[in-house]
């Protein structure tokens, strides 16, 4: 008996931590943490402080987590309503919304203490300022009452990127604004790409997603116009900013060739769902391996190999 007790209640502790965990919606901070770090790597010309960069990405974690919370406290009511959402920890009554404040406060002083004790105050207050603007210009303003909720709305998103590189500069370059910049115009055809294969349950809901009021064939043009000033946007790190360097122009240019393709195969096909899972599902990827270029590249092992094969080839045409 007392042994089925105790097993009940380790049972019940890990749902409770399961249920927790579920109101921070983890997949979607991954994506933001590899933002954050390639920032961080050209910030510091491929030599990050390995302890900056945990205590960045913890905070950074942390941050994210807290809006997210707070966002699943204020949309409890939709989140009822939309198939995909019903089960999530606030709407299914495994969380209470006073229980998810009080928890997403927390997280929102730990991440703030952290950034500001071991990287630097601007670090901070930006990552408190994406909370901000997260909550009250997306969620409260403009995600049930505006078409451009994820254009204006995807600057919450960018902010990690600003993060980065004030922790390891204390300042802010117009290379981390370009940072900022291709996150920012990434996200329309990131959440577009989602939004037309979940449009029945965002008007079931009145949320004015872009596919609901303009339509799918509108919503294409968009995602193809974004796509293609997205990948522009990319290359202007290489030059006039010289941020970056061949090894970045490299992945970038594949990387965007196919997100392009992708944008067009959706344009001619609007109403095809599985194309618009695949520009979603390749979103996610483009970004991620992006910033990873963005990571390899400022290595110096990067720019002891290209210098090599530079010398190399020079020896050869000469």
């Amino acid at each position: 008996m007392i042994e089925t007790n105790v097993s009940r209640h380790h049972s019940t502790f890990l749902q409770v931590i399961q249920s927790y965990y579920q109101l921070t919606k983890p997949r979607i901070i991954p994506l933001l943490l590899i933002t954050t770090a390639g920032s961080m790597w050209i910030a510091a010309s491929g030599e990050v402080d390995p302890m900056l960069l945990l205590v960045t990405l913890t905070g950074g974690t942390l941050a994210a987590a807290s809006a997210q919370t707070i966002n699943c406290i204020y949309d409890r009511d939709i989140d009822y309503d939309m198939e995909r959402t019903r089960h999530r920890p606030i709407p299914s009554g495994r969380v209470q919304p006073r229980d998810a404040l009080i928890f997403a406060v927390v997280l929102g002083v730990i991440s703030f203490a952290l950034l500001s004790i071991f990287a630097n105050l601007l670090a901070a207050f930006l990552a408190m300022s994406g909370i901000v603007f997260y909550l009250l210009i997306y969620t409260h303003w403009l995600k049930r009452n505006s078409t451009q909720n994820i254009v204006i709305g995807g600057a919450a998103g960018a902010i990690p990127a600003l993060v980065g590189w004030a922790a390891v500069t204390g300042t802010l370059s117009p290379t981390a604004w370009l940072i900022f910049g291709i996150v920012f115009l990434w996200t329309p055809p990131h959440f577009w790409s989602l939004a037309l294969m979940i449009r029945d349950d965002y008007a079931k809901v009145g949320v004015p997603m872009l596919p609901v009021v303009a339509g799918e064939e509108a919503t294409v043009w968009q995602i193809w116009w974004y796509t293609l000033i997205t990948v522009a946007a990319t290359f202007l790190l290489v030059y006039p900013l010289h941020s970056v360097g061949i090894i970045y122009a490299t992945i970038a240019l594949c990387l965007g060739a196919v997100f392009i393709r992708k944008a067009w195969q959706l344009l001619q096909n609007p109403q095809d769902r599985s194309l618009a899972k695949g520009m979603f599902l390749y979103s996610i990827s483009y970004m991620m391996l992006l910033c990873l270029g963005m990571v390899i590249d400022s290595l110096p092992i990067s720019h002891r190999v290209v210098s090599f094969v530079g010398d190399k080839l020079h020896l050869l045409v000469g």
